[in-house]
C-alpha cells in the first residue's frame, strides 16, 4: 500500500534552497570591508539548518518509502539512487569545470589529477560537495538501515552525545595541517567534503521518524507549541553565540560565522530545531493557504536551482564588479532575490525543456520518465 503525499518534504526542499543561496549571496556580502552585521546574521546564521536539514528530509523520503519487513536490494538502491544524485553529480561538474576553465581562461583544471580530486570532493563548484556526502550515505544505506531499525529514543539520545563531541572535535580540536603526507593531508584537510559521520544524527533521526511516522505526526500535533518555542530557542542560541563571538570574543565577522556553524554544538542544535519545526508548520499548515503553491513551486524545482545558482550568483558578481559598486547591505538584498529568481526561473525554463527532450532532465536533475 502506498504511503499518502506529504507535502512538507517538498516544501522543506525549497525553504531549505533558498537557505543555501543566502549563505553564498553572504559570502559575496563579506567582502565588504565593513559589512552590517545583523544582515550577515541573517544570510549566514539564521540559514545554518540549510545543508543538514537535505540530509534529514533525504532520510526521511528513502525510510518513508522502504518497508523495513523485506529484504534490502542494496545493488538495486544504487542504481536507482545513482541515476539520481551520481549522474547529475558528474554532469554539473564537468559544466562548471569547463564554465570557470573558459570564463577565467584557466586550463589547469584539465587534467586528470585535478578532475579526479575535483570529482572525489567535490571542488568543481562550492555547493557541489554536499552532493558527495550524500553518495556517501547512500553508499552505506546498509548501516543506516540497522541503526534506524534498532533506533529508540535513548540510543537516539547517546547518538546525538556522540554526535556533539565528534563535530567539536573536527571543528575545533583537529589539526590536520600537521600531517606531512600530501595525500592523508589533502583527505583531512578536506573532511568536510565528504565525512559522512559529520551529519550521522540528522540523518538517522530523519529516518527513524520516516518509520515512525504515526507516531511522529502526532507528535507534531499535540507538542506544536513546544516544537515552535524549542525552535525559536536553537534560533536564539546559535545567533547567541554569533554575538558572543563578536562582541565579547572581538572576532570578525568572517571569523564569527566559521566558527557558529552548522557543526558546533549551537548549530547541531538549531538543525534539530528546525528540522523538526518546518515539518511542523507545514504538516499543520497554520498559515494562509495560498502560499502553498509557491512552498510547492520552490519545492519543485530546488534541486536545479540548487545545482545552479554559483551560475547567477557569478554573473551577477560580474555585472556588479563592471558597474563599479560596492556591496552595500541593500545591494546585497537586491543580489539575494535576483540569484534566487533567476536560479528558480531557470529551473522552471530547463524543466520544461526537459519534457520535450528527457535526456535534459535524466543528466541535470535525475529526473526519469515512468
Amino acid at each position: 500500500m502506498q504511503k499518502p503525499r506529504l507535502p512538507a518534504i517538498e516544501y522543506i526542499r525549497g525553504i531549505s534552497m533558498l537557505g543555501v543561496i543566502g549563505i553564498h549571496v553572504g559570502s559575496e556580502y563579506l567582502m565588504n570591508p565593513t559589512p552590517n552585521i545583523h544582515l550577515v546574521a541573517l544570510f549566514e546564521i539564521a540559514t545554518r539548518f540549510s545543508v543538514p536539514i537535505f540530509f534529514f528530509i533525504s532520510a526521511f523520503g528513502l525510510f518513508y518509502n522502504m518497508d523495513l519487513s523485506k529484504p534490502f536490494s542494496y545493488w538495486d538502491f544504487l542504481r536507482r539512487r545513482f541515476r539520481t544524485v551520481l549522474v547529475p553529480y558528474v554532469v554539473w561538474s564537468a559544466f562548471y569545470i569547463l564554465h570557470y576553465t573558459f570564463l577565467y581562461h584557466d586550463t589547469m583544471l584539465l587534467n586528470l589529477k585535478a578532475i579526479t580530486k575535483y570529482l572525489f570532493f567535490g571542488f568543481a563548484s562550492y555547493q557541489l560537495y554536499f552532493m558527495v556526502i550524500l553518495l556517501w550515505f547512500y553508499l552505506l544505506m546498509p548501516l543506516w538501515i540497522v541503526m534506524v531499525h534498532h533506533a529508540t529514543p535513548v540510543r537516539l539520545t547517546l547518538l546525538l552525545i556522540i554526535q556533539i563531541a565528534f563535530d567539536y572535535w573536527s571543528s575545533f580540536v583537529f589539526n590536520p595541517y600537521t600531517i606531512a603526507n600530501p595525500y592523508l593531508n589533502a583527505l583531512m584537510v578536506n573532511r568536510l567534503n565528504y565525512w559522512v559521520m559529520h551529519y550521522m544524527f540528522i540523518f538517522v533521526l530523519g529516518g527513524w521518524l520516516a518509520v515512525n511516522i504515526d507516531t511522529f505526526l502526532k507528535f507534531l500535533h499535540e507538542k506544536r507549541n513546544a516544537i515552535v518555542a524549542f525552535f525559536w530557542f536553537t534560533l536564539a542560541l546559535i545567533l547567541g553565540y554569533y554575538y558572543y563571538l563578536l562582541f565579547f570574543k572581538h572576532y570578525t565577522p568572517i571569523e564569527a560565522i566559521n566558527t557558529a556553524h552548522q557543526l558546533s554544538p549551537a548549530g547541531i542544535l538549531y538543525t534539530i530545531g528546525a528540522s523538526i519545526f518546518f515539518f511542523a508548520i507545514f504538516t499543520e499548515q497554520h498559515y494562509p493557504a495560498f502560499l502553498n503553491p509557491l512552498f510547492s513551486l520552490l519545492g519543485r524545482h530546488s534541486y536545479f536551482a540548487y545545482l545552479a545558482h554559483p551560475v547567477s550568483i557569478t554573473y551577477l558578481d560580474i555585472a556588479v564588479t563592471r558597474l563599479g559598486l560596492i556591496m552595500t547591505a541593500p545591494l546585497a538584498i537586491v543580489f539575494y532575490i535576483l540569484t534566487a529568481v533567476t536560479a528558480v526561473l531557470g529551473a522552471i525554463i530547463m524543466r520544461h525543456i526537459g519534457n520535450k527532450l528527457p535526456i535534459i532532465n535524466k543528466l541535470t536533475i535525475g529526473i526519469y520518465k515512468n
